[in-house]
C-alpha cells in the first residue's frame, strides 16, 4: 500500500485524466477502501482541488475547474510539450500574451527535473522560427527531440525519406538546425551523399538508431538556417520572381510583408530593394498592390511588361 503523500499524488494523477472514475475502481487502483478514497479526495478538495463527485450507479469522481489554479502533475512528454507551448507563445504567435508565456514558462523550467530541462533546453536551442503560424502539422516529438540531439551533438544522421513523389530514399546527413516554417517542421543539413546542403521535412523522415559519428560544423549558407530554408521554400515555390524598387524605408516595407512573401534590401534612408516571386506575376502584383507604396519594376522584363500591360487595362477600367 502506498504511503498517505504518494498516494495522493497517484489519486490526483488518476483524476486529472479526462474521464470519471467511481469509488471502486480509484481504490482497485491505489489499493485501498473505498472509505480511504473519500478521506483523500477530501484531503486534496482542503488543498485546493476541485474533485466533483456525482451520485448514483453511473456516478464517480472527476476533477473539476476551481477558482483558482491548483498544483498541477504532468508527465515527462507533457512537460515537454507544455514547455515548448509556452516558448511558441512567447515567440509571438499570438499577440499579447508573450510576457505571460514566458513568465509561465520561467517558472515550469524551475521545477523540472534536470532530465526533462535538458531536453526542452535542446528542443529551444535548435528549433528556430521563420515567421508565426497556424498549428504545424502533427509530427513525432520523440523524432523531434531525437533530431534536436544530433544537431546539438554533431552526430551524422541516416534516415529513411519519402519525397513528395512517395519515393523513399536513405538519406545520410549532417544535422544542424530545426526550423517551423508555416505548417511544416523542416531538418537543416548537409547531404554526405549528395555533397551539399538540404532541407527535409520532418514529418516525412524516420531517423535510424543509433545516430553516427561525430562531425565538425559547416556554416550555414546565407548566414543562419532561418534564411536557408526561406530562400529554399520561394525557390520551390515561386517559379515567377520580381525584383521591386519601393519608395520607403526597409523598416516601413518589412512591417507590411512575412518572410514568405521575399526579402528586403535598403538602398539608402527611404528607398529599398524589395525581391519577392509567387507562382505566377498575377500574384506578384497583387502582393505589391497591396504595399500602398510607390515603386517601379527593377526586374526581369517579363514582370516590368506585364505590370505595363496591367496598367492600362486597369486605366481602361475608369476612363
Amino acid at each position: 500500500m502506498l504511503e498517505t503523500s504518494a498516494r495522493l499524488l497517484r489519486l490526483l494523477s488518476l483524476l486529472q485524466t479526462p474521464r470519471e472514475w467511481s469509488g471502486n475502481e480509484l481504490a482497485d487502483r491505489l489499493d485501498v477502501s473505498t472509505r480511504t478514497v473519500r478521506n483523500d479526495v477530501e484531503r486534496l478538495r482542503q488543498l485546493g482541488y476541485p474533485v466533483n463527485a456525482t451520485r448514483g450507479s453511473t456516478g464517480g469522481y472527476r476533477l473539476g475547474a476551481g477558482a483558482s489554479v491548483p498544483p498541477l502533475l504532468l508527465d515527462d512528454e507533457e512537460a515537454v510539450a507544455v514547455a515548448m507551448g509556452l516558448r511558441t507563445a512567447a515567440a509571438g504567435s499570438i499577440e499579447g500574451i508573450e510576457e505571460t508565456s514566458l513568465r509561465a514558462l520561467a517558472k515550469l523550467e524551475q521545477v523540472l527535473p534536470s532530465r526533462l530541462r535538458h531536453r526542452v533546453n535542446t528542443l529551444q536551442a535548435y528549433t528556430v522560427p521563420v515567421v508565426s503560424a497556424s498549428r504545424l502539422p502533427k509530427v513525432d516529438a520523440a523524432v523531434l527531440t531525437a533530431l534536436a540531439a544530433a544537431c546539438r551533438d554533431h552526430e551524422r544522421l541516416r534516415f529513411d525519406y519519402s519525397d513528395h513523389k512517395s519515393s523513399v530514399s536513405i538519406r545520410n546527413v549532417e544535422p544542424y538546425r530545426l526550423v517551423s516554417w508555416g505548417r511544416k517542421w523542416y531538418l537543416v543539413a548537409f547531404d554526405m551523399d549528395r555533397q551539399d546542403w538540404r532541407t527535409f521535412r520532418v514529418d516525412r523522415l524516420t531517423p535510424r538508431v543509433p545516430t553516427g559519428p561525430r562531425f565538425t560544423p559547416r556554416d550555414i549558407p546565407y548566414g543562419d538556417a532561418a534564411t536557408f530554408v526561406a530562400k529554399k521554400i520561394r525557390g520551390i515555390f515561386n517559379e515567377s520572381r520580381a525584383r521591386i524598387l519601393i519608395h520607403a524605408p526597409a523598416s516601413v516595407v518589412a512591417e507590411r510583408i512575412t518572410p514568405a512573401v521575399g526579402t528586403v534590401e535598403a538602398i539608402d534612408d527611404n528607398t529599398c530593394i524589395l525581391d519577392t516571386g509567387a507562382s505566377n506575376y498575377e500574384t506578384v502584383a497583387v502582393y505589391i498592390g497591396m504595399l500602398g507604396l510607390d515603386f517601379k519594376v527593377d526586374g526581369p522584363p517579363e514582370f516590368a511588361e506585364f505590370v505595363r500591360a496591367l496598367g492600362e487595362r486597369y486605366a481602361n477600367a475608369v476612363r
